[in-house]
């Protein structure tokens, strides 16, 4: 997880803009200085892969006698802005060398104050906002609405990131969410896992044009976003882990919040919390909304249709041969004819189909256990020739 593995697989999955995370540590700063290059644009490069100065915020504190505990993403647009930030932020008690998203006692309120005290020009996004244990909205530690969370700094919250566990038509339920862009990004801790979430905007490459996207719910800009199927979260559903008690939000309603294995209180899923502030039904759309597409990531589609591991050698050498043929990982998964990927592999092919279209047999994730995505059934599989072996032999 370094900036020229960053880049690298940046080439690979098809982005052209990836955040830095992380600036507030100061080891990690240290490193993007010395191997990023200014563009004079309020970005930075390495090779081919353009950078946004990005950091995450902890804030853990008490408000209307409830503790809360809120993720932030702050954008800035400069090192000297992100100097200013550090600064402000070790001056009110945050240990920046303990964690890469360092603890503050500040309320996001105050955390809202600070920054655009320190860099006006910088831009403030609630992460993974319906999360349970660390969001704005989350069921153990957030708000219901904005307006009660940054109270007067609200305008000055003009996004929202939706997370791995919620998408934006779970958001469009909320009318006091119209106001807001709908952004997608995806936590990496390991350079294969970037682009899970993403947003596509057509902007001019430069850190005013990127904000100003997001700060005008500009349609025409913010194409659309890349999503994670949101059941595939780990917070979907509620549930307790411990006894592999699952159940969705109209369940939880008729048989309560009690586990009926250890009579411990369940953790009440994204589903749940959407279903407890919606004012829209399901399906509603608002205008000048951005679409959304939901994938799956071409590895976990290439294991499943050979039915092999994900880890395997046979899944890297047909990673590889799609890559080099198509361009990069979103190009096959968005956007190449499915009759071209069935040339490498029909089953691949097919698999890749079935992901665009939804096809999919889902379990919901529930209580930070990961949900289950199926691309086919035993039933389903195109009859084989040759085995995956004989076929690798060929490649």
């Amino acid at each position: 997880m370094d900036i020229d593995n960053l880049a690298r697989w940046a080439t690979i999955k098809g982005i052209k803009l990836m955040g830095t995370g992380d600036f507030t540590h100061p080891l990690w700063l240290a490193e993007l200085k010395e191997k990023l290059k200014p563009t004079d644009n309020g970005l930075f490069s390495c090779g081919e892969t353009h950078f946004i100065l990005t950091g995450e915020v902890n804030s853990i504190y008490t408000q209307s006698n409830k503790p809360r505990r809120i993720h932030n993403l702050i954008f800035a647009p400069s090192f000297e802005a992100v100097e200013r930030i550090n600064k402000k932020l070790l001056s009110r008690g945050a240990r920046l060398r303990s964690d890469g998203r360092p603890i503050v006692g500040l309320s996001a309120r105050d955390l809202v104050e600070l920054v655009m005290d320190a860099s006006p020009q910088s831009f403030i996004v609630p992460a993974h906002a319906w999360t349970p244990w660390y969001s704005v909205f989350g069921t153990k530690s957030g708000f219901d609405s904005l307006e009660e969370c940054f109270g007067d700094m609200r305008p000055y919250i003009q996004a929202i990131e939706t997370g791995l566990s919620s998408d934006p038509a779970m958001n469009w339920r909320i009318s006091g969410l119209d106001q807001v862009a709908i952004i997608s990004c995806s936590d990496s801790h390991s350079p294969r896992k970037i682009g899970r979430e993403a947003a596509v905007f057509d902007t001019e490459l430069n850190y005013t044009s990127l904000i100003e996207a997001m700060r005008g719910r500009r349609t025409d800009k913010l194409l659309y976003t890349i999503e994670f199927f949101p059941q595939e979260g780990k917070y979907h559903y509620d549930g307790h882990r411990l006894c592999g008690i699952h159940q969705g939000p109209r369940e939880t309603l008729s048989k309560g919040e009690i586990c009926p294995v250890c009579g411990r209180r369940l953790t009440i899923g994204v589903m749940n919390r959407v279903e407890q502030l919606a004012d829209r039904p399901e399906g509603f759309v608002p205008e000048r909304s951005s679409p959304f597409k939901s994938l799956v990531p071409l590895e976990e589609i290439i294991a499943e249709s050979l039915d092999v591991g994900q880890t395997t050698k046979t899944v890297e050498t047909y990673y590889q041969r799609l890559i080099a043929r198509f361009g990069s990982e979103f190009e096959v998964l968005l956007n190449t004819p499915i009759d071209e990927i069935k040339d490498v592999d029909p089953q691949i092919g097919e698999g890749v189909d079935r992901v665009r279209k939804g096809q999919l047999h889902i379990e919901p994730g529930y209580d930070g256990v990961s949900g289950k995505i199926r691309i086919f059934g035993q039933e389903e599989r195109i009859p084989e020739g040759p085995t995956n072996g004989e076929q690798l032999s060929l490649l």
